[in-house]
């Protein structure tokens, strides 16, 4: 489902004829267009955070800019993610723990300078204390803390209770800016994204994937009197000629406007949970709405088991599955006797 991006399956339909629609009207104009208010009016609608958004092009750029736009408002440098989050390929966001509980970011990647990383905190995902700790000893250079509200990236981890609560008293204290990555969780664990389903409001939300319906669109919102800071009526400098692209744009209305309904998302979630109950044997599953994971000792051949006959998942463990509106009974069902079937293969080892 290309990494969580397609909810209604491989060309759906009605998104199909959409991007065809637009494509006939031209394929860009680098600048603004109905299609693009259209987006965002859907976006702000539903995203509880969002008063204001800004479309752009991928994932990485939304963070990116969002984490430039939170420094630019507090006018401090510093931010603050967790181990194992994914937040696009920026230099500043890929960083790696040091030695110690809450620690300034060391390069997580060939290529990226050690100046880039030192303004990145980086502590373990869900410890409060570990959090709590940074905060008291960096919060006055503190721009903004940045996490995904659901791991997608090591294995669907939920915030543990109080979690996510805890990051919002924080940022309030110290003056920092909340930041939810739902590029992965918005408009799938709900319509409104994690911070709907947790009931935790950030200051800004970066989102992708489902709200461009498979087509390269991303973007990230908040306040008011935060995104005013953008240009060009603002200080803070985005632009991007293929922003809020005509094609993308379309599709993403396609897609958004069917979200309304929610039989959606009791359907994803039935058919989600239909799926964790027949993995469950073979392993252990972590859930999060139309987000899964399956953990198991020799996954890498379960994956290649799995290919052979014919069911595609992530190649990791620590990534998610991704339960679409294509995926009826039979290929929930299927998808079970796959497993079952590659484990009892030699080649897995079951």
């Amino acid at each position: 489902m290309s990494w969580g991006a397609l909810l209604f399956g491989h060309a759906d339909p009605e998104t199909v004829e959409a991007v065809r629609e637009a494509a006939l009207d031209g394929t860009s104009f680098g600048a603004p267009t109905e299609r693009e208010v259209e987006l965002a009016e859907e976006i702000a609608d539903a995203v509880p955070s969002i008063e204001m958004v800004r479309l752009v092009s991928s994932g990485t750029e939304a963070a990116m800019s969002a984490i430039r736009l939170a420094r630019g408002y507090t006018r401090r440098d510093r931010i603050l993610k967790f181990e194992g989050g994914y937040h696009g390929h920026a230099d500043a966001l890929l960083a790696s723990a040091g030695s110690g509980l809450a620690t300034l970011g060391l390069p997580a990647s060939a290529g990226v300078t050690t100046g880039a990383a030192r303004d990145t905190i980086v502590v373990p995902y869900n410890d409060v204390d570990a959090t709590a700790a940074a905060v008291e000893r960096y919060g006055e250079g503190l721009a903004a803390i940045l996490v995904e509200p659901v791991a997608g990236n090591i294995g669907v981890v939920p915030p543990r209770d109080g979690f996510l609560e805890a990051l919002r008293a924080l940022c309030d204290a110290s003056g920092a800016l909340l930041v939810f990555d739902e590029v992965i969780t918005g408009f799938r664990v709900a319509r409104g994204g994690a911070q709907e389903r947790f009931g935790v409001t950030p200051d800004l939300t970066i989102l992708g994937k489902i709200i461009g319906g498979g087509l390269p669109l991303a973007a990230f919102g908040g306040r008011g009197e935060i995104m005013e800071r953008l240009a060009p009526s603002g200080d803070v400098y985005q632009a991007g000629t293929l922003s809020g692209n005509p094609l993308a744009t379309a599709a993403g209305i396609s897609v958004l406007r069917r979200l309304r309904d929610p039989v959606v998302y009791e359907e994803l979630e039935r058919r989600a949970s239909e799926l964790e109950r027949g993995l469950r044997r073979f392993g252990g599953v972590q859930r999060v709405g139309a987000m899964l994971t399956l953990f198991r000792p020799g996954y890498d051949e379960l994956f290649r088991g799995l290919v052979r006959r014919g069911v595609y998942v992530a190649p990791s463990q620590y990534e998610a599955m991704f339960v679409s509106l294509a995926h009826g009974d039979e290929e929930i069902e299927r998808t079970v006797e796959a497993v079952r079937d590659a484990l009892a293969d030699d080649r897995v080892g079951g």
